[in-house]
């Protein structure tokens, strides 16, 4: 398969076509993220996403789902990508969901017709990195999307009957605003009531902002007591009325924790209790990994 640079997808797309409609992100300019600063923004050519989606019919027998990468892949204009779930329905009828990287402002920039068509077509959920609901810790990310546009697209997409899986940040506050960072997170889920929400852990890359200000003193990592701390006080200040699926099963993440909110909120609670006195409960720093 082609594939230029380095190729990012959400874990539980691992076994995963991965298809390129896009080269990088639009954005680009999260201070956190080095994912995608090696790569200049383009959309790539229907002609060559057809061809590769040619080319993994003949090597394939079976693709049950397909990812379409990079960055923010929903940027592009509904008749490009509608021409893509055409491709993928004629040339793969086995595949059961397609999914896709996106931005609020992507979500939000289409009409309802428009995603209710990529919906029919098959387009099967959303992914997208919210990091906090904090308006402060966003700005201060250069995350270029605000607490309001990324309610509103959540709700948007989940209300036509789009599933969206959010990405949220322990520790992106630093220890000067982990408590802000906790409260705000979990509220702002409790607005979205996603489908799908994740609670992963900030580890500091060498070469970004964020580094240099970790460097600098202006940013400070929290200990492993601390991040859980945080994620306790999260998962109090979420009070969803249907069920979201949580996630806190990262590599980054130092306790494992899984389960549907509302019901099994204080059994998460309790665990990671537990382990805020219990260090043997926490990943070594040594198999921590983005």
């Amino acid at each position: 398969m082609r594939y230029e640079g380095d190729i990012y997808r959400p874990p539980s797309e691992a076994y995963s076509y991965i298809l390129q409609a896009t080269i990088g992100c639009a954005h680009n300019k999260c201070t956190f993220c080095t994912s995608f600063k090696a790569k200049k923004f383009r959309i790539r050519p229907l002609a060559e996403v057809f061809e590769d989606l040619e080319m993994a019919r003949r090597y394939y027998r079976h693709i049950e789902k397909i990812f379409i990468a990079d960055g923010d892949a929903l940027v592009c204009k509904n008749d490009y990508l509608m021409a893509i779930l055409d491709k993928i329905k004629e040339l793969f009828p086995e595949c059961q969901r397609v999914s896709i990287y996106g931005r609020a402002k992507d979500i939000l920039r289409k009409t309802e017709e428009e995603l209710i068509a990529l919906r029919d077509n098959g387009l099967g959920i959303i992914y997208m990195g919210v990091e906090s609901g904090n308006p402060v810790i966003l700005e201060r990310i250069k995350k270029g999307e605000t607490r309001e546009e990324m309610i509103e697209a959540v709700r948007k997409a989940e209300g036509l009957g789009i599933p969206t899986s959010l990405t949220f940040l322990s520790g992106i506050g630093g220890r000067a605003m982990w408590r802000e960072n906790a409260i705000d997170t979990g509220t702002i889920i409790s607005e979205m009531e996603p489908t799908y929400a994740s609670f992963l852990t900030v580890m500091v890359v060498p070469g970004t902002p964020l580094h240099d200000e970790m460097m600098r003193g202006e940013f400070e990592l929290l200990r492993p007591d601390e991040v859980l701390k945080e994620a306790q006080l999260l998962l109090e200040n979420i009070n969803v009325k249907k069920t979201c699926i949580f996630r806190s099963n990262h590599a980054s993440n130092y306790v494992s924790l899984k389960g549907d909110l509302p019901q099994d909120r204080e059994a998460m609670i309790e665990r990671l209790k537990v382990a805020q006195n219990n260090s043997s409960m926490w990943k070594d720093e040594r198999f921590r990994m983005l």
